[in-house]
């Protein structure tokens, strides 16, 4: 293995940096060349091949965001696209490729298997922590620390207004993000896709809560089933006139901000590891940590999970809000 590919795709993770720097002088203290792709699958197609070297990724594992670029890929998924990017990787010479991304960046990397026979390997980065095969994704513990870090300054201004805000949160299919940071912020309900909002129960919850609390805060994952943070705040508005409601969308500050401590050693673990599969000729698998080991998982396993959330969480939810 003389020459390796690294790109970013899918959404932007926190710590994605972390991770290339990671991969790029993990090979180069094997003698082993890196061009990075820019902008992804797309990049690929387009032949944005660059050549990198360990000075080219000094200074950015604080950084978040990728300075490689990302985006979502409807070429790749065609046969002509593919095509292209084969030709591209054999042009550059490539013997293996590390890929940044989710679970659609995997699937594509996958089904481009069929046709191309060099490796490839993933790092899992997205904030949504929702990926079967480890514990922690990239760009997760940012994430919710954001939110955390956004929701104490909403509480502020809701103490001082007695007024109920319902926060929403990232997760479209997984409510990993609204359930820890509504655990570590004290909210009061926490909605999430895996548990089928109950307006009434809500309603109910918010109309007979501790009378001493000067605020009340509700997290909503974007892809509840009752309609988001707006929809549903309409309807307790509707039954319980006389509270004070507002509607707060965190959107994408979530992805943003510098990488946490966790996030930065998580991806620079899982950036080495990339690395050392490809020269030990493991293919099509992705680099996980599970119970503070280095894992990997095939891409075909490494999908995104939809499960319920852990008991335990569930019920502290319950008794603790």
């Amino acid at each position: 293995m003389k020459t390796i590919a690294v790109f970013t795709s899918g959404g932007d993770a926190p710590g994605m940096n972390a991770c290339l720097r990671a991969v790029v002088r993990t090979a180069a203290f094997n003698g082993i060349k890196v061009k990075g792709i820019l902008n992804g699958y797309d990049g690929m197609i387009a032949d944005n091949f660059i050549d990198m070297d360990a000075s080219a990724v000094a200074n950015i594992i604080h950084k978040g965001g990728t300075i490689l670029k990302t985006a979502r890929s409807k070429s790749f998924f065609t046969k002509a696209g593919q095509q292209k990017a084969k030709a591209n990787l054999t042009k550059n010479k490539i013997d293996g490729v590390v890929v940044i991304g989710g679970d659609g960046s995997f699937k594509g990397a996958l089904e481009f298997s069929k046709m191309c026979k060099i490796p490839f390997v993933g790092c899992p980065g997205t904030i949504d922590n929702d990926l079967v095969g480890t514990d922690y994704t990239i760009g997760y513990d940012t994430a919710i620390n954001t939110v955390i870090d956004a929701v104490d300054k909403i509480r502020d201004t809701a103490e001082s207004h007695g007024r109920v805000f319902f926060v929403e949160v990232m997760g479209r299919d997984a409510g990993l993000i609204a359930l820890r940071s509504g655990l570590a912020s004290g909210a009061e309900a926490i909605l999430i896709p895996e548990i089928k909002t109950n307006i009434n129960a809500l309603i109910k919850k918010l109309k007979s809560g501790r009378k001493e609390k000067k605020s009340k805060i509700v997290i909503v994952s974007e892809h509840d089933d009752a309609g988001g943070a707006f929809k549903i705040s309409e309807k307790i508005k509707l039954a319980l006139p006389e509270i004070d409601i507002r509607v707060s969308v965190l959107g994408h500050i979530q992805r943003g901000g510098k990488p946490s401590c966790m996030d930065r050693v998580n991806a620079s673990r899982m950036g080495y590891a990339a690395v050392q599969a490809l020269l030990g000729g493991k293919k099509h698998t992705m680099i996980g940590i599970v119970n503070n080991k280095i894992t990997f998982t095939p891409f075909a396993k490494a999908v995104k999970h939809l499960q319920q959330p852990h008991p335990d969480l569930v019920q502290m939810m319950e008794i603790l809000s």
